[in-house]
């Protein structure tokens, strides 16, 4: 065969053969035309050098090569930054993934009024920015006036139908299925949501999910067990507990936070968890460890979230004229004391 590739010019063709990939491939990564990931550019120009295929490298890709590290900036709200047990470790698992493939990190937190006003960050204007990443939930007017840079733009944990972008996400309605799923195998027939479905589009997916797993297992939605603008605070939690003349005997709770105060709330109104009510959230948070009982809930690996918008914003960045996606990760349920009798 080698004797036969002497013989013969190879041709762009060869090497699509080669690499299974289409001839266009090859002629983008050659000639430096966008449309082909870095990989893929760097694996057809070994191929060709392998064959013995002859072209001449591109000034402006020599240029390229040599250029500073990208810089990708991580822009969310204080409120984001501010959940460690979260959001904070999305965070340490970007900047871990990003100084491993030699780019540059760039972090700005978001004032509600600059939020507000869709003033760019100033990051934008102190550093050449190749890439945005927008962790959770900041102002749709604000993402849009980013997106409007023409940086391609990466959301995390956050979409809209108005935001034209790459949105990494969890498979809320999925996940909050299985959640409720597991409390009517366990024998519950009523079972309360709780959570305020307007802090979060995750919210009003996981009420989704929820309802969904009512129907499958036809059961009938309690309107009276539907708590779906409750904020997240104790006083507010309490209330609905020691005021409500019948109570579910299940909880799925939107988040850990929710989880942890329902959970208190029936223990100190006498209810003993999980023989009495069971408990059921989502996150698992630092709260669903440290409670007594340790608390039920879907389990999302935060450092493949990190990981996972990494890769998707150096893929935009070699892809722009593809379309937008969703990628959605599939949390897992984490069964514990808050309903398993006898733990």
């Amino acid at each position: 065969m080698d004797m036969d590739r002497k013989k013969t010019k190879v041709t762009m063709q060869d090497i699509a053969d080669h690499l299974k990939i289409s001839k266009n491939s090859v002629s983008q990564a050659l000639t430096g035309k966008p449309g082909v990931s870095e990989a893929t550019r760097k694996l057809v120009e070994t191929t060709a050098e392998e064959l013995g295929y002859q072209y001449t490298k591109p000034r402006k890709q020599t240029e390229d090569t040599n250029q500073h590290p990208k810089n990708i900036a991580l822009i969310a709200s204080e409120y984001a930054f501010s959940l460690k047990s979260f959001f904070g470790e999305i965070y340490l698992s970007i900047e871990k993934e990003v100084k491993k493939r030699g780019m540059n990190l760039f972090i700005e937190s978001v004032q509600i009024d600059a939020s507000q006003e869709s003033r760019l960050p100033e990051l934008l204007k102190n550093h050449e920015i190749d890439g945005i990443l927008v962790l959770s939930h900041v102002t749709t007017d604000y993402i849009i006036s980013l997106i409007n840079t023409g940086k391609p733009v990466v959301l995390i944990d956050h979409h809209d139908p108005l935001l034209q972008a790459d949105a990494i996400l969890t498979n809320n309605r999925f996940g909050a299925y299985n959640a409720v799923k597991h409390l009517i195998e366990d024998g519950h027939k009523e079972i309360a949501f709780i959570g305020d479905v307007e802090k979060s589009p995750s919210y009003q997916e996981r009420l989704e999910g929820y309802s969904l797993a009512l129907k499958r297992h036809n059961l009938v939605m309690n309107p009276d067990y539907i708590y779906s603008s409750i904020k997240e605070e104790q006083p507010n939690i309490f209330e609905i507990i020691f005021q409500s003349k019948e109570l579910p005997t299940a909880w799925f709770c939107v988040n850990d936070g929710f989880g942890f105060h329902v959970l208190s709330g029936l223990q100190q109104k006498g209810i003993s968890v999980p023989d009495e009510a069971a408990v059921c959230s989502f996150d698992n948070g630092q709260l669903s460890q440290i409670s007594t009982p340790k608390i039920t809930t879907m389990d999302i690996d935060l450092n493949y979230f990190g990981r996972k918008s990494v890769e998707q914003l150096l893929w935009r960045m070699d892809h722009k004229d593809e379309p937008f996606q969703e990628i959605l990760l599939s949390p897992e349920l984490l069964v514990r004391g808050s309903t398993l009798k006898g733990e």
